[in-house]
């Protein structure tokens, strides 16, 4: 799939940034807001735009996401720039 078209725009306000949801969310990261070096970073960790995510633990000063099989902590100045929606079980 391609993920650089944009997401609709009814579904805008089902985005999320990585401090919001609860343990046990289920998602897809819609954007990553941030510069070069934030995304690059992002994107060693397996984080990347249209990447599936798991929320292990929600600290709301952090975050511990499973990505890609990984565990990934974030501080929750970077979790605010790293943005979700939720996976549709229903499809």
């Amino acid at each position: 799939g391609d993920w650089s078209s944009d997401v609709c725009s009814s579904d805008l306000n089902l985005q999320l940034n990585l401090n919001q949801p609860e343990t046990g969310f289920h998602g897809f990261i819609t954007k990553i807001d941030g510069d070069k070096n934030l995304k690059k970073k992002l994107m060693s960790l397996g984080l990347r735009k249209g990447q599936e995510v798991s929320v292990l633990h929600q600290r709301h000063s952090g975050v511990v996401v499973l990505s890609n099989g990984s565990r990934v902590a974030l501080g929750a100045n970077i979790a605010a720039k790293v943005f979700l929606q939720a996976l549709d079980t229903e499809e």
